[in-house]
Formats: C-alpha cells, structure tokens, sequence
C-alpha cells in the first residue's frame, strides 16, 4: 500500500472494523516473517540449529541466566522440552548450564560467547535482507515504512513499561549476571525446577 493510498480515518473504527484490521496486519506480517526467514534456511542448516533452538537461545540472550522452569514458561513448553533444547545447544557450545549458588537444587542457563556470535551473525543477515528489501521501495513506500516502523517502536515501549508498572515478570531474586556482549535486563522469577534435578541425576548417572 502507498502512502497516498492510505485510508484516512476521521473516526475511531467500529470495534468490529478494527478488529478486522488488526487481523489482516498480523497476517501481513506473518507473511512477511515467513519470507524472511526462508533466507536463514541455509544458515541454519549449515549449524545444525533448529527454530525452537534458535528461539530458545534467543530469549536467554535477551534475558539473561534464567533457570530452566522460567524458561520453560516463557516459551509456552512443558519441562521436558525445554530440557531437550537445551541439552541440544549446550552440546553445540552456544549455552551453559550450571547450578544456582542460590539453589543448589537449580539449574541456570546461560548464553556463552560462541552463541552470542552467532546471534550477532542472524542479526547481520536479517538486516542484510532487510536492507535489500527496503531499498526496493518507492521513495514514497520508504516515507510510509517509516512512519509506521516509528509507530510500532513507539508502541513496543508503552508496552513494555506499562509490563515494568504492573510487575510483570520481574524478578524476586539477586539479578543473575547478564549474558555475553547484552546488556542487562530484568531477569526472570525463579521457582523449583524438577526438570533440572532430573537432567542432575541423568548426569550423575553416566
């Protein structure tokens, strides 16, 4: 859509209308998401990384440490999976794993240097395609890309100090030591993880 195509809205939408909207711009960027990852099929290949290993890695780059059960919940899996991707990325050198001086019962998963560079390396990529992508635009196209990249940031840092004002996810604990080359965040709640007693006990054993 073109600038000069834009929709000008005089009044609020109906909640039916803008619900419509909302959708048909989630599903825009689906869309587009899907395309610009097909562009890491190779890189991923050539690691051997799958997306949810990437995914993993990428929410204890941003985090920091974080016990295994916290980030079993931040990722929506159940202990057991999460404990498989991890074991699979520790395996590859781009996380750690090692006990809570707090808690010797947990468990603390870490970014080390090899996957902070490799992030850095997806990083590079996808504002490589993105450069390509957005030189292609119209002058017109790239003033309204613009605009609404601003908005969206814009609205990205409501949200995440209203998160801040609520209380959501913060920590009750020390802060844990921020990840390789981040800079620090707000670490997650830490409980009891039998997930990481298991993987302690499977390790002992072999």
């Amino acid at each position: 859509m073109k600038a000069n195509d834009l929709p000008e809205t005089k009044q609020p939408y109906r909640p039916d209308e803008r619900t419509r909207r909302i959708a048909a711009v989630l599903d825009a960027m689906d869309e587009l998401v899907q395309q610009m990852s097909e562009g890491h099929t190779s890189e991923f290949l050539e690691i051997g990384i799958t997306m949810p290993q990437a995914k993993t890695l990428y929410l204890v780059a941003t985090v920091g440490d974080i016990r295994m059960s916290a980030l079993a919940t931040r990722l929506g899996v159940t202990l057991s999976t999460v404990s498989g991707l991890v074991d699979r990325l520790v395996d590859a050198g781009l996380v750690s794993r090692h006990d809570d001086p707090a808690d010797r019962r947990q468990v603390v998963v870490a970014i080390t240097s090899e996957g902070a560079s490799l992030l850095e390396r997806f990083r590079e990529l996808n504002r490589r395609q993105l450069g390509d992508l957005i030189g292609g635009l119209t002058d017109r196209d790239l003033v309204t890309v613009a605009h609404a990249t601003t908005i969206l940031a814009r609205a990205a840092e409501r949200l995440s100090r209203q998160r801040s004002t609520t209380g959501a996810e913060r920590p009750t604990g020390p802060p844990a030591r921020p990840p390789v080359g981040r800079p620090t965040r707000a670490h997650s709640d830490r409980v009891d993880d039998p997930a990481s007693a298991a993987h302690r006990a499977e390790r002992n054993r072999s």
